[in-house]
Order: structure tokens, then C-alpha cells, then sequence
């Protein structure tokens, strides 16, 4: 299992930009977030508790 974190709370910093969802499992929830930002809060309506990346916007610039 790798060590990499794969889910942040709102208002942590955004690793790296890309296209964000929340942990619902409803896919319904997204972000368009950008790197060093932070996270928004979640929508009042959503049942989850974290944002998780769906689409990295720059794939080239991420490290390994």
C-alpha cells in the first residue's frame, strides 16, 4: 500500500491542480482545484467528508 495521501479535508492545501471529487460515492459532487489553493468546503447537501482526485489537470508535473 502506498503512502500517499489520496483524500484531504477541506481547507487543507491542494497538492496538485486537477478535478476533485467528494467521497460520497455519489460522483455528483466536483472541484476544479488548483495547486497550492485550498480545498472548498463541501456542498451542505453532501454526505461525505473529503475530497479525493478524479482528474489530474498536469500529469507531466507530478513527481516519480
Amino acid at each position: 500500500m502506498s503512502d500517499e495521501q489520496t483524500l484531504w479535508h477541506p481547507g487543507e492545501i491542494v497538492p496538485s491542480s486537477g478535478i476533485y471529487e467528494c467521497d460520497c460515492g455519489g460522483e455528483h459532487h466536483w472541484s476544479t482545484d488548483v495547486r497550492g489553493h485550498r480545498f472548498p468546503p463541501l456542498p451542505e447537501i453532501c454526505l461525505g467528508e473529503y475530497w479525493r482526485l478524479k482528474t489530474q489537470a498536469h500529469p507531466e508535473d507530478s513527481p516519480g
